[in-house]
């Protein structure tokens, strides 16, 4: 069940970090307009929090063999996330609605929608909360 919330919060996770690659100069710098003046008007309404890219580089840490610490994510993936966007909206069919305006979609991208938890729920299940501990380190 999806109920508004004016101070709900979704993460944009941008997937496909391979979309322009078969797109002439013209093309992209077309694209990427259409990108920043997205950006720009949701910006200018208030609705973005905060936006990166993410470097094509990292490391994938995991517990699987004591411990492993492995080269990745794969850039090459179409699963590979090149960055992400922290909005405000009143429901998540708001932020899909949101989403769905991506300029890089067309070009075969992909855009996750998530809702930010008020509190990690296996804390709560655990009936611990972190709220307090965060609060008093300054995060």
């Amino acid at each position: 069940m999806n109920t508004p919330n004016s101070n709900s919060e979704y993460l944009l996770l941008f997937r496909g970090s391979d979309w322009a690659c078969g797109l002439s100069p013209a093309e992209l710098q077309e694209a990427m307009t259409k990108v920043h003046q997205w950006f720009e008007g949701l910006a200018n309404q208030g609705v973005m929090k905060a936006a990166q890219p993410l470097q094509e580089e990292g490391r994938i840490v995991s517990c699987n063999n004591g411990g492993t610490v492995a080269d990745g994510p794969f850039v090459e993936s179409k699963e590979a996330v090149a960055g992400y966007l922290l909005i405000q909206a009143e429901s998540l069919e708001e932020a899909v609605a949101i989403a769905r305006k991506c300029p890089t979609i067309q070009y075969g991208s992909s855009v996750e929608v998530r809702p930010i938890a008020q509190e990690c729920p296996h804390m709560k299940r655990a009936g611990l909360s972190l709220s307090g501990e965060l609060a008093s380190a300054g995060a």
